[in-house]
């Protein structure tokens, strides 16, 4: 790589490794996966970066890696952990307490919810990506967004309104209702 490339390949990742680290951190739960997760994307992006002509469609490049390595790690067994009933940091501040409990239970609520169908909803609602971009980002069609978001939804209420989750990382009954693509679209 050029040293031009080198950087501007370092600009972007200064610009934009908060942002990543905050959308893997809702992908996947956990700040330390969320760095490993970050890290991945952006390997891929240097091993891409003379390929890619258009700069600006390194954010949803970065975002496709991101959403394949975080479904990629949640295959793996090694990945199959389980919650505990208290979180570890406990809030200092009184005043900030019921902010950081309603944060604590949409990141619990959103861990109950399958890979694919969270990474649908994450993109969607905390990205802000449409249907379209949601489907170019996971390489699946806009009927298949629109149904995941659909099931993910209902499972994320589901896990808000039970307090939590069921400890398996899955959501029981929101499956991918028997099409074989299941979470994601097959093909995240």
């Amino acid at each position: 790589m050029q040293a031009s490339d080198e950087s501007a390949f370092a600009e972007y990742v200064a610009a934009g490794r908060d942002r990543v680290r905050r959308t893997a951190y809702l992908l996947c739960g956990d700040w330390h996966r969320a760095d490993d997760l970050t890290q991945i994307a952006f390997v891929k992006l240097y091993g891409a970066w003379e390929r890619i002509r258009d700069r600006g469609a390194l954010d949803a490049y970065v975002r496709s890696c991101l959403v394949r390595a975080t479904v990629d790690e949640s295959r793996r067994p090694w990945r199959r952990e389980r919650t505990v009933e208290t979180m570890p940091e406990t809030p200092v501040f009184a005043d900030l307490a019921e902010q950081v409990t309603d944060q604590v239970r949409v990141r619990e609520a959103l861990a109950a919810v399958p890979a694919g169908q969270r990474a649908v909803l994450v993109l969607r609602y905390f990205e802000g990506l449409d249907v379209a971009a949601t489907a170019k980002a996971l390489s699946c069609s806009e009927g298949n967004v629109k149904s995941q978001t659909a099931r993910g939804l209902v499972a994320l209420k589901a896990a808000l309104e039970s307090g939590g989750t069921d400890g398996s990382g899955s959501s029981g009954g929101s499956g991918s209702g028997g099409s074989g693509k299941g979470e994601g679209g097959g093909q995240a």
